[in-house]
């Protein structure tokens, strides 16, 4: 019995229709950029395995240090307890983040990093005796699958079952010239009733890749702070590298209150979950009464050997030549862009860092359903390049370790699918 046919037997996969769904690939090893699958075959991983792995798969000096750790100390309870992994993760990162960011708080993944985030808010505002409950956030907007981050995530066919139960938000436009006046009255109008504004800084990745202006982003972020919205910065996606700089927020002045980070955050090792917030907001939950609590946890809280393999992403990405190849892999994503843009099949190309998406023309509104999106996605895979469109828009989002030959065959792939499809 195959792979293939076991997993059939027993698994249930992630945004899959089993009943129609194409049999899974069985990948038995990955290095570097590739996957190798059960028969022998490679496949250039373009998009870092829904956007997780930032040095390469099975990267050896990861594998070192989490085979280390784990013959120290797997895991402990991190309620009463802590251990120098946990600590020295959070020093090493606070130092790199927005100056104002202080104290971190650890879970599983991203939907549950910005579960964290929306629950600091909310009882922020209860612990100060005011009832703000209300929460702003954009419309299209993605921040994870769970109850609270599916409330706060534009409503869609991914929601739908559960619109009824999901609470209260106010959803706006992606702030540009036209608009960020009246996004700003509007936010004036509600301000007593808002808690927070939650946003993905600069791309909307689930939504299509959909770019959008820092410098409005900065304005909407600065009224928010005016009118004491708190700001919540979910760069779950975004965070270590992506757009060009190490955090989306380094492209803006003004800095959030509270962020969100996952996926990069291992190198893409393994599940972890991180909020990091101001020293105000810890400071709202100081206090003799223990109901001001924030009462949330998780039973692998800070796991030693999840931040064994953090820290070791952490050095990786702290050296220069990471911070060149994400310098290199933006550089040939904007010539590729420039050099297909005007194509008869295609209807935009959006680049910001190493995120380059370009979106097919098909005579309909863009969506999520798209017949097309299967044409595409088995036709790189028969190339032997993973991509997963988002519809009729496909992306590219490498591990920076790509080389310039990977990248240049992957664009010549798209190059001769926009001639084919």
């Amino acid at each position: 019995m195959s792979l293939t046919e076991r997993d059939l037997a027993v698994i249930w996969h992630p945004y899959t229709q089993m009943k129609t769904a194409q049999p899974p690939i069985p990948i038995i090893r990955g290095e570097g950029t590739c996957l190798f699958s059960e028969d022998g075959k490679k496949y250039i991983d373009a998009i870092s395995s829904w956007w997780v792995n930032i040095h390469g798969h099975s990267h050896p000096y990861i594998a070192q240090k989490v085979a280390e750790q784990l013959n120290k100390l797997e895991h402990v309870i991190f309620a009463g307890f802590t251990h120098p992994g946990a600590v020295e993760l959070a020093e090493r990162l606070l130092a790199i983040l927005p100056s104002n960011q202080a104290k971190a708080f650890y879970s599983d993944n991203g939907s549950t990093a910005v579960e964290v985030a929306i629950k600091m808010c909310l009882q922020y505002w209860h612990n100060k005796g005011e009832q703000r409950t209300k929460i702003l956030a954009f419309k299209n907007a993605y921040h994870g699958d769970t109850f609270g981050a599916m409330s706060v995530s534009g409503r869609s066919a991914f929601t739908a079952a559960f619109d009824s139960l999901l609470f209260e938000v106010e959803f706006i436009d992606l702030p540009d010239a036209n608009n960020i006046e009246s996004i700003k009255s509007h936010i004036s109008s509600l301000k007593s009733q808002i808690s927070c504004f939650i946003f993905e800084p600069l791309v909307q990745g689930s939504a299509g890749m959909i770019m959008y202006e820092a410098a409005h982003l900065n304005e909407l972020m600065a009224h928010c702070q005016k009118e004491e919205v708190l700001l919540i910065a979910d760069e779950v996606f975004t965070g270590f590298g992506r757009t060009g700089k190490a955090f989306a927020c380094n492209h803006v002045a003004n800095q959030p209150d509270i962020m969100c980070f996952s996926k990069g955050l291992t190198g893409g090792t393994m599940a972890f979950g991180l909020t990091t917030c101001k020293q105000e907001i810890y400071n709202a939950f100081l206090s003799d009464d223990r109901t001001k609590t924030l009462f949330h946890g998780h039973s692998y809280t800070a796991n030693p050997v999840t931040c064994a393999a953090a820290l070791a992403s952490l050095d990786l990405f702290l050296e220069p030549s990471t911070q060149e190849n994400i310098n290199r892999i933006a550089d040939k994503h904007r010539a590729f862009a420039a050099k297909v843009i005007g194509h008869r099949s295609l209807k935009t190309t959006r680049q910001t860092g190493t995120i380059l998406a370009l979106e097919w023309e098909t005579g309909n509104n863009t969506s999520y359903f798209s017949s097309l999106r299967d044409k595409l996605y088995h036709y790189f895979l028969d190339a032997g390049i993973i991509l997963r469109p988002l519809g009729n828009i496909i992306y590219i989002l490498p591990p920076y370790c790509i080389t310039n030959a990977e990248l240049d065959y992957i664009y010549s792939t798209i190059e001769q699918a926009l001639d084919d499809i």
